[in-house]
């Protein structure tokens, strides 16, 4: 499983808390403004594609600010206000004068130039999603005086969305992860071990030349030469989810350059990606574990079951793994354990889900799968027919990034201890796992994440978060030289946008960061 939802999951990782009681069928339970930001086209007839890259000189060095000769993003106007462009950045950044990649931008403009401030970039999370929406959306995801005053980038970190080139491995993720998601037998960890070297095969053949460089310090690097190319001598950064990990790395790499800097949902820096994944195991299996506490207790529930919700899905789930429902339309996978466990997945980012999930899971006991195929396309973004390249970005990303992956002969020696620790969910995560310990290119080195000499970065986490448990953000605000925590009290992934309290609290340090922050702020 991954550490953010992709495609439609931006609007679930940017999602208010969900309003009313219970998991009720009849509700239709509201998900806030900001939730509709994976609704905003891109690229619509007011929105051309994207234009050719532009090129930019070679960059300087990591702590000076250029003197910007012309335009290195060739900027071009989307709508008033709204711009976007590419930036060439080194492919390898020790090798300034080698070969590059284009950085896909959109830059919404300070509605109020007289009184801006600078620039704030963002990104979403992933890893493997652009963040170029982020920007687009800028009015429906951020504060007002944010909005007024920064200029907002987001950009699609290299490899993904618009950026040139973008990871492109398979045709059909169906194949791949419409599995079974919990092999039984040794001959059920072979095929899932085969499936995960004919994928990674697949990305080596179509990328070769591109998978070693995109490493989350690769693109760490990238900021800085975006603040560069912009002439800013510091710059501001809100980072979702995984985005907090980019931000981490980019604050210890350049702390010179760092004005301010949020890291909401953030993961736990301190561990390999095998206790990321375990982490986050243990946080879906407590709010599945929730969500059928609720709806036992509330006969509204559509998979109430007489109060019994929890052994109604053990059921279904062991159901499922035994014989897969057929698919429910020509061309669509059987519904599989894996393709259950995505959809649960789904549901866990965000309570306000939950009633959807319910009804879903009604409709399996009753052999009507389309439901949970409906979560699990959501959760990788097929919504026309067509895959984005968000997920095979997502390996391409995240397997690079871990020194510690473990070998296919040593996978399943850890599979007891994620049925331990989440005994519904936790074997489920032995696919992402398979993927990583067989991918084609060696690791990069790990940075070790300090935020030394950076100043104030505002950390921010739910009491409910089941991608990154708060015990993870703490850990992240504790690794900081000078992180300071805010806690929202809610059941979603990541707080902006939640309460009124956190939300003046990332708006006042953005706006000023040398006021001085409490080491933890509690929001109700």
């Amino acid at each position: 499983m991954r550490r953010l939802p992709l495609a439609a999951l931006v609007g679930g990782l940017l999602l208010a808390a969900a309003c009313g009681d219970g998991i009720d069928e009849g509700v239709n339970q509201g998900r806030g403004t900001r939730g509709t930001i994976d609704g905003v086209p891109l690229h619509t007839a007011d929105a051309p594609l994207p234009t050719d890259p532009a090129t930019t000189d070679d960059a300087t060095s990591d702590t000076v600010t250029p003197a910007v000769d012309g335009d290195p993003f060739g900027w071009v106007e989307i709508n008033p206000g709204l711009q976007e462009g590419y930036l060439e950045v080194p492919l390898d950044h020790a090798d300034p004068d080698g070969d590059t990649v284009a950085l896909y931008a959109v830059r919404h403009l300070a509605t109020d130039p007289a009184h801006r401030i600078g620039t704030l970039l963002v990104n979403p999370g992933g890893p493997g999603y652009g963040g170029s929406g982020l920007a687009y959306g800028a009015d429906e995801v951020y504060g007002e005086q944010l909005v007024a005053r920064f200029d907002i980038v987001g950009w699609d970190p290299r490899g993904t969305g618009y950026s040139e080139p973008a990871v492109d491995c398979i045709d059909d993720y169906d194949t791949y992860f419409a599995i079974d998601s919990s092999p039984d037998t040794p001959e059920e960890h072979q095929q899932l071990v085969d499936l995960g070297r004919e994928f990674a095969g697949a990305c080596q053949d179509a990328n070769g030349d591109l998978l070693p460089h995109l490493s989350t310090e690769d693109s760490a690097r990238d900021m800085d030469a975006i603040r560069r190319a912009l002439g800013e001598a510091t710059i501001s950064y809100f980072g979702f989810s995984y985005g907090s990990e980019l931000g981490a790395i980019w604050a210890t790499l350049f702390p010179d350059t760092v004005r301010a800097a949020v890291l909401d949902g953030a993961v736990d820096p301190t561990v390999p990606y095998l206790q990321q994944n375990l982490q986050q195991a243990t946080g879906v299996e407590t709010a599945l574990a929730h969500f059928l506490a609720e709806c036992s207790a509330d006969d509204r529930c559509p998979f109430h079951n007489g109060g019994d919700a929890e052994g109604a899905f053990d059921e279904l789930d062991a159901n499922i793994d035994a014989e897969p429902l057929p698919a429910p339309s020509r061309g669509r996978p059987s519904i599989t354990q894996g393709v259950l466990a995505t959809a649960v997945a789904q549901a866990m980012y965000d309570e306000s889900y939950w009633p959807e999930l319910a009804r879903a899971l009604d409709d399996l006991q009753q052999g009507d799968g389309r439901g949970v195929l409906s979560l699990y396309d959501e959760y990788f973004g097929y919504f026309d027919g067509t895959w984005d390249n968000a997920l095979e970005a997502y390996f391409a990303i995240g397997c690079l990034d871990d020194p510690g992956s473990t070998g296919p002969e040593d996978l399943f020696s850890h599979e007891l201890d994620f049925a331990a620790a989440a005994p519904r969910v936790g074997r489920g995560w032995l696919a992402e796992l398979a993927f990583c310990s067989v991918w084609p290119v060696p690791a990069a080195g790990p940075v070790e994440v300090t935020g030394a000499g950076a100043g104030q970065i505002l950390v921010m986490g739910t009491t409910g978060d089941a991608i990154t448990p708060l015990a993870s953000t703490r850990r992240m605000a504790d690794a900081l030289e000078n992180g300071r925590l805010v806690v929202v009290d809610a059941t979603q992934h990541t707080g902006y946008g939640v309460s009124p309290c956190g939300d003046d609290a990332v708006d006042t340090y953005l706006l000023d960061p040398t006021t001085p922050l409490p080491p933890e702020t509690f929001c109700r």
